[in-house]
């Protein structure tokens, strides 16, 4: 990677535009990987794969004889043990194709990103200032594949299902990701057009709405590991109470706030319109910046995960209507790290 210090020869020419677009296909990737593990989420997919081998692991079970292997290693964990007696192997390769998919992308995304940051690098084509960013970002996919595996093994040996911290963790890491690609090919987007440009500074109402986005975000994965979603099915009320019943002291406040599940549901369904407000807010003062598509993406994807957050809770958390939640929530992240990047321009 030292290539991406190294000074620039006099005949090399920086292409921030291409850059920039190869970063948004990686987000896109990225993207896809979030609704493919929303799936392997609510299939109940992700502790199939009882290894990790991130090379030989690209290559599923071919034969009977690996196929069997693969499912006696399934049969020594708890989830099989407690929940899924008597699974047969069609149901169990079920299961096992989505996390497949979910690890295959990762390692699709890895090669996706190296591969093309080498060549640029190769080339001199990277805008000075920018190498060490790609590099981290690199980094941070990396580290998001062993933060997949740390999951994973907490499904492993005493629970039967993975924690809900750490698919929080995942998940978030996931949609910083997106935003990191986003506002970087934002950055370099800004200076193929204007060449003098310098990186956009985060704006303190910015940060301020990021923030209640992320909060926002783990208490929704918090949902999901800990399957609130399913101790009430109406709206606005919970069981016809504003306040549900069913909260249980756990020991400290945090372990209640963030382990209840009807207090983690409740939170969850009333931040988010303290997030939307917010987000919306974003929204108004990028249109007044002079950009309007950052305006009508934020707009447009916190209406329609609101909408679809009510409609996944009334439905008793119908597989498309959740997927589609986690999927729009994914843009939510990728039109506020727009208008975030409107309001932190600065084109020299």
């Amino acid at each position: 990677m030292t290539a991406l210090t190294l000074s620039r020869p006099a005949n090399a020419v920086p292409r921030p535009a291409p850059i920039a677009r190869w970063l948004l296909t990686v987000a896109f990737l990225v993207f896809c990987m979030v609704v493919v593990g929303g799936i392997t989420r609510l299939t109940e997919s992700g502790l199939s794969i009882t290894q990790w081998k991130p090379i030989a692991g690209a290559i599923p079970p071919l034969t009977h004889d690996q196929w069997m292997d693969a499912f006696r290693d399934y049969q020594k964990i708890p989830e099989y043990q407690q929940l899924r007696q008597g699974m047969t192997l069609d149901e169990f390769q079920f299961i096992f194709f989505w996390e497949w998919v979910h690890r295959l992308l990762g390692r699709l995304i890895g090669v996706a990103f190296a591969l093309p940051l080498l060549w640029f690098a190769w080339k001199r084509a990277i805008p000075r200032g920018y190498g060490p960013r790609l590099v981290a970002l690199l980094a941070l996919g990396g580290l998001q594949g062993a933060i997949g595996w740390w999951m994973v093994k907490s499904g492993l040996s005493v629970r039967t299902d993975v924690s809900h911290y750490r698919l929080a963790v995942h998940l978030l890491t996931a949609l910083f990701i997106i935003g990191g690609l986003v506002w970087t090919a934002l950055d370099l987007l800004t200076r193929s057009k204007t060449p003098f440009a310098k990186p956009a500074m985060l704006h303190p109402f910015a940060v301020v709405a990021l923030l209640a986005l992320t909060v926002q975000l783990m208490f929704g994965a918090f949902t999901a590991g800990l399957d609130a979603g399913y101790v009430s099915n109406t709206w606005p009320l919970m069981n016809d109470h504003l306040v549900p019943q069913g909260i249980e002291w756990l020991g400290s406040l945090w372990a209640t706030v963030s382990s209840d599940p009807y207090l983690v549901h409740f939170i969850h369904r009333w931040w988010a319109w303290v997030a939307a407000i917010l987000l919306v807010m974003l929204a108004r003062m990028a249109k007044q910046a002079g950009q309007r598509g950052p305006s009508i993406a934020i707009n447009a994807a916190v209406g329609t995960q609101v909408a679809l957050g009510i409609a996944t809770v009334i439905s008793g958390i119908a597989l498309p209507l959740a997927v589609l939640h986690q999927a729009v929530g994914a843009l939510v992240v990728a039109s506020a790290a727009w208008g975030a990047h409107a309001l932190g321009e600065r084109r020299g």
